[in-house]
């Protein structure tokens, strides 16, 4: 069965960090592009963060760039997203996910291009 599965989030305060997992099962990640979204109460889902399959580029959002990053470990078949100096505006669900073509090349992350989602997972930043 295809899926991926996600851990890490959590409650932090303000200036803290937390890492999210996301495993996948029933294929490899390191042929597709891979994504991290979030959506916020009212909010439209936003592309946090990406990776491309082949050469490992990253994306980051200007609102998180120097603060998250992407990570992949193959042998685990897992993607990361180490997310420090934490604040309150970054509070949502984070979701995972990968491409729906193997090898796509991926900019700025649009969910219409990608096929497999993680369950998502709730981040809270708060004092």
């Amino acid at each position: 069965q295809v899926q991926l599965v996600q851990s890490g989030g959590g409650l932090v305060q303000p200036g803290g960090s937390l890492r999210l997992s996301c495993i996948a099962s029933g294929f490899s990640l390191e042929y597709y592009g891979l994504g991290w979204f979030r959506q916020a109460p009212g909010k439209e889902r936003e592309g946090v963060s990406s990776m491309n399959s082949n050469d490992g580029s990253t994306y980051y959002a200007d609102s998180v760039k120097g603060r998250f990053t992407i990570s992949r470990d193959s042998d685990k078949n897992t993607v990361y997203l180490q997310m420090n100096n934490l604040k309150p505006e970054d509070t949502a669900i984070y979701y995972c996910a990968t491409s729906l073509n193997k090898g796509a090349r991926i900019g700025a992350p649009r969910a219409q291009d990608f096929g497999t989602w993680g369950q998502g997972a709730q981040v809270t930043v708060s004092s």
